[in-house]
Parts: structure tokens; sequence; C-alpha cells
């Protein structure tokens, strides 16, 4: 698994010719999956049931416009926040000022209509509304259209609920995912471990296999079952999550229900493979293939991490199943490589390589089916119809997944025209759980490039959104997006301090390596240079480390009362005379700027051994170590 750290932050123009060179994407195909694209979307547009009602909300209210920001922050802000008075204050600056009804007249669909007039009313009344029926009203109003809003997302707020509105999709089988990720706490993680626990049960128990619907299966996030779950903590965390998703997974099998590890930050994924491995190992030749995992085709390394669970497939006689999804933490991976000053991103910066990238994955997949059942996560017609092409004589040995509340008008054609099969990716859980999925979905699904943005955009021609993205990659002539600088040119001119990946761990190893190699270095400070004052030296002290008081770092001279003096009127006399004038006559950015960069420079060639003097001599941990040095 560590080789797949030398994909980690790949150069992009590179990854996206050898994807190129290995996609088979002949002229034939290529036209063939257009038409297929164009004929499906023309196809959806002219249904009488059209698409969901979500999608049309946000088509009206998606993020290009000020209202669909304001809708998306109310959404992530207004169920966390922590008192009325902030509640009240939030809906005030975030109702105010927008055109609500700037579109309406544009659409026919009852929700947005009734949203918008909700919201201009919100608007242009709130105060005189205020006073007539009290700020708790109004506050309990806007909350309650919130929790409307999310509820177009999830499908239940218990399992029992969700099952039972899941007999309105007959064609579909459901992958429940109990909402909760991010446990902050060990008791967080073992309710949500109950939660997961409890509807495996209850899956099986009430799954009738004479009613002819496919047998359900449940999506599992490691991060809602450990609190430490991240690299730093593998030592802690590994064994806690490989015996939480073992028991998950028992559990699952006995019902022969399946079970797929869901996807998340990049910076999560090698320990995520360490506990899956371990699963693996521990439960081999049960004879359940239900076992599986997500992965993202916006990752560089995506392509690789198929040939390892390859082999782990084949080194445990399992047949995996992968859903393959494009991913829907873009905009923070790349922010955090920017503000963590990595040497590149995770993640392709252009959408079409990430096309691109789905694609090439989606064949090697279907390559291999004795190892994998591929499920294809995605609402993107031209996407659809390329997985259908190359699937061509493997039915039944593949599935098309899409979200709730997402996608539904265009699956219902595509199942009723070909001989495949799909699942929903349906959350559960309470309104307190949903902010993290419902603002990833707002994000991921109401950009500007989203295909469930456009599809029914009717100004938009339909042969431009199903534009082969594999023609558009090629024709970049930088692969790389120009509008997205690396993480060290985020200052322009001035390069950004230089950051170190602590979750890649031959990174991590390294500096480690290198900080224990100063362990033993001793060390003699003084306050000032010998040079700088006549008189001897303070008292002489010895410097130990805060959490090992038997280790001695060295010796520093403190200076005394009368030292200091002397070294203050050493200062003053020397900024006055003629020699050491001329450094406060020079111009700031000439010597004094350079004095400044050289120093920094200094600053991060000596990083590691700084880091050192931190950890050992302040008992900083390596990271706040790392980032007081940047």
């Amino acid at each position: 698994m560590s080789s797949l750290s030398n994909y980690l932050y790949d150069d992009e123009p590179q990854c996206v010719d050898t994807m190129l060179a290995e996609i088979d994407w002949k002229k034939e195909r290529a036209q063939q999956v257009f038409e297929k694209a164009k004929s499906l979307v023309s196809s959806v547009r002219a249904s009488k049931r059209k698409i969901g009602e979500l999608e049309v909300f946000m088509q009206q209210y998606s993020l290009s416009t000020r209202e669909g920001l304001a809708l998306m922050c109310l959404a992530e802000a207004l169920l966390r926040v922590p008192d009325k008075k902030t509640a009240n204050d939030l809906i005030r600056d975030k109702v105010a000022a927008h055109d609500w009804l700037a579109n309406i007249g544009e659409t026919k669909d009852l929700m947005v209509k009734a949203a918008g007039y909700g919201l201009m009313i919100s608007d242009r009344t709130l105060t005189s509304m205020v006073s007539r029926l009290g700020e708790p009203v109004i506050r309990e109003a806007m909350v309650q259209a919130m929790r409307m809003m999310g509820s177009q997302f999830v499908l239940g707020r218990t399992i029992e609920e969700a099952v039972k509105r899941a007999k309105e999709y007959p064609k579909y089988r459901m992958s429940y995912d109990m909402l909760g990720e991010g446990a902050r706490t060990m008791a967080d993680a073992e309710r949500y471990f109950q939660a997961y626990k409890d509807a495996i049960d209850y899956l099986g128990r009430s799954y009738n296999e004479n009613s002819g619907a496919r047998r359900p299966g449940i999506s599992v996030k490691l991060s809602a079952l450990h609190p430490r779950y991240e690299y730093a903590q593998e030592e802690r965390c590994i064994p806690v999550l490989t015996e939480k998703l073992l028991e998950l997974c028992i559990l699952a099998s006995g019902y022969d229900m399946a079970l797929t590890v869901d996807a998340e930050e990049s910076e999560r994924l090698e320990i995520s493979l360490q506990i899956i491995e371990n699963v693996l190992r521990r439960s081999q030749g049960d004879g359940w293939d239900g076992f599986g995992l997500a992965i993202q085709a916006y990752q560089k390394r995506c392509l690789y991490l198929i040939d390892c669970l390859a082999g782990m497939a084949d080194q445990y006689k399992r047949r995996l199943q992968v859903r393959l999804v494009k991913g829907a933490y873009w905009d923070s991976e790349i922010k955090h490589a920017q503000v963590e000053g990595l040497k590149g991103f995770p993640v392709y910066t252009r959408k079409v390589n990430t096309d691109l990238s789905y694609l090439t994955c989606a064949q090697k997949l279907l390559s291999r089916c004795d190892v994998f059942f591929p499920m294809f996560a995605t609402h993107n017609a031209h996407t659809i119809c390329a997985i259908l092409e190359m699937a061509e004589g493997k039915e039944g040995l593949f599935e098309f997944q899409r979200l709730h509340g997402m996608g539904e008008g265009l699956y219902d054609i595509v199942l009723n025209d070909n001989n495949v099969q799909a699942t929903v990716y349906a959350p559960v859980g309470p309104h307190s759980d949903l902010l993290a999925y419902l603002v990833r979905r707002l994000l991921e699904n109401g950009a500007n490039s989203s295909f469930v943005n456009k599809i029914m955009d009717e100004d938009l021609p339909i042969e431009d959104i199903v534009k082969d993205p594999i023609e558009a990659a090629r024709a970049h002539n930088t692969k790389m997006h120009g509008g997205i600088p690396l993480p060290q040119d985020i200052f322009g001119s001035r390069k950004n301090s230089e950051g170190i990946d602590l979750n890649d761990a031959p990174t991590a190893e390294k500096l480690l390596s290198a900080i224990h190699g100063f362990k033993n270095k001793k060390y003699e400070a003084s306050p000032l240079h010998k040079a700088a004052c006549a008189k001897p030296a303070g008292s002489k002290r010895k410097v130990v480390s805060p959490f090992d008081r038997d280790h001695v770092l060295g010796e520093v001279n403190y200076a005394s009362s009368t030292m200091i003096d002397s070294i203050i009127a050493r200062a003053k006399s020397d900024f006055t005379n003629d020699l050491s004038h001329a450094w406060s006559s020079i111009h700031h950015s000439e010597l004094r700027a350079r004095a400044l960069e050289k120093f920094a420079d200094l600053l991060e060639a000596h990083h590691e051994e700084l880091m050192a003097l931190c950890v050992y001599e302040a008992g900083k941990t390596v990271r706040d170590a790392h980032l007081e040095i940047r």
C-alpha cells in the first residue's frame, strides 16, 4: 500500500496523458456514446415527470446566485446555531437583500414558487411579522423550512421510516447510509456504531425473500466509529476500527447483506485500506461477497488503487463490491492542500480530468469482474451511456447507483430502456446529523459545472451538456486549471512556506526519523553574542524536556539585570552612530526585506532541527511544532 503514496501528488498533465493512452476510446465509440447521451437527455427533458423537485429547486437557486449561496449558508448553519439570538441574527442577515423572485416566473414547480414567495415575505415583512408574531415563531418557521429541504435528501429519520418509504421505489435496491461522520467523542462513536448494528439487524429481519426486491445494503463511514481516525493515531484507531468493522461485517454477512465502506478525505485512504485488509484477512473463507468500499475518481491514485484492491481480492479469494464515485470533497481537498503548503494536490483541478479518470477507472473495473462487482455512482448522462457502451455483454455483473432525491427521472428511463440494475444511496438519520451530508450535496450538485444543474436548463443546448470529456481533456493545452494556483504559489510573487504532509506515511516516517536524530544533540545558548557586551555571562542553567525530566537538552546562560542595561545602551548607541545609521535609512524593500527573506529561508532550511527543539524543549506535538516554524 505504501506504493500508493508515490502517486498522491502526481503531476496532473502526466496523469492525464497516461489515462488518455490507457482508455479504449476510438472515434466510433465516442460518437455512439455522444448520440446516446443526447437521446437520453432529450427523453428526460420531454418526459412528463422530468426530474425531482429538489433538482428543480437547486437549478433555480444554484450556487451561481446570491440567493443560492444564502440558502446554502442557512442550511449549513441554522440547525447548529447555539442560541436563539444568533439564530435570529442569522435569519435577518441571510434572508435580507436577496431577490428571491428574480427568476420565479420561469418555473412551474410549486416547491420553488412556494419557497420563493415564502422567502420574499420573510425579507419584505420580517420586521412587521416579528412585531406581530414574535421572533421565536419566525425562527421556528425558518428551521422547519430548512428541515423540509433536508428531508428531500434523507429517506427517513429512522431506519424503520426509511424502509417504509423505500417501498415507493420498487425498481431499485436500497443502500442505507446512517448519517453520522466525524465522531468527536467515544460516546458519539458508540452511538453511531449501535445505529449501524441496529440498522443491519432491522434490515435483515424485515427483508422478505418472496418480495422479488433485491436484498438491501448499508454504507458505513469509519470516521463515525472513532474520534481519532487519523494517521497520527493509527496505532490507537486501527485496531479498534478493525474490530468494529469486523463485527458489522459478521452481522451483515449473516443476513447476506452488502456492506460498503464509504470514501472520505484523501488523507484517510491508506489507513482505511489497512483496516479493510485486516477485515479481509480475518474473514477469509467465509463465502460472503457483500463486502466492499467506495473509491473516488478525482484522486490521482484511483487507477493504482484499483490494482491494489485487485491484488487484495486475489490474495484473500474474495469478490469485492466497489462503488466508483467522482468525489464529494473537492473544495476542501484543494483548500486544505493550499493552506497546508503541500507540494501539490491529491485531486484533479479540471472537472474533465476527473470525468476522464472516472471512465478510465470504470474500464479497469469492468475488465476485472472476476474480482469486482462494480457499482457506478453517477447522475451524468454521458457517463451512464459511456459505461453502458463499455459494459456490453456484462449484464448482471455491475450496477448503477444514484443518490436519493437526485436523478430519478434520468434513471427511470435508463432502467426502462436497458437490461441493467440500480441502487439508491439513501441517507437515514435525524436532522441533527444531516448538515455535513447536506452541505456536500449542495456544493456538489448546486455548482455551475454540475450535470444535475444543467440537464433541465433548456437554454443550454443538449450538445453542450453531453460534450465528450475525454476529447475536452485531450484538447486542453494546459492540463492543470490555470486559475487554481499550486500551494506554493497562493501568495503570488512570494512563495508560501513549505508544508509537510503528516498524513503520508513515508513523509511522516522520514520526518520523525530526522527529529529523533536531534534528540541527543547538546545545545549551549546565550542571550547575546559574547562580543556584544564586556560584562561576564549570567547564571548557567540546564534545560530539560518537560515530558522527560532526565533528558537534558543543553545549558542556557541567563542575562543579569546589569547585562540587560548594557545591551540596551549599546543598541541605542549603535543606532545613532555613523556606521549603523545606514540601516535605519535603507528603504524597506531593499536590504531589510532581503534580510527577512534570508532569515525565513534559514528557518525553512533548518525546519527539522527547529521542530526537534519545539518537541523536546517545549513539549509540542509534531504538528504544532511544524506549524510553529511555518
